[in-house]
């Protein structure tokens, strides 16, 4: 029984664009490992931009800083 667990922010992901990720990786599950997609199980955790750090900062601060580099580079 395959099991995906996606993680991704919380910032305008679609119920349609999630729909097709769950359609497009049990296709994948299907295909390469011949898994049954009714055995597949996949769930979608949306995760708050200022609960997901890398680099010692949160996303939240993280997309700021490249937002205002964007603007001082115009």
């Amino acid at each position: 029984m395959p099991f995906v667990n996606l993680k991704i922010t919380r910032d305008g992901v679609t119920r349609e664009q999630k729909t097709q990720v769950i359609a497009e990786f049990t296709e994948v599950l299907e295909r390469v490992l011949k898994k049954p997609p009714e055995w597949t199980h996949i769930v979608i955790e949306e995760i708050d931009t200022d609960d997901w750090g890398f680099g010692g900062v949160t996303t939240t601060a993280y997309r700021k800083r490249l937002a205002e580099g964007a603007k001082k580079a115009q």
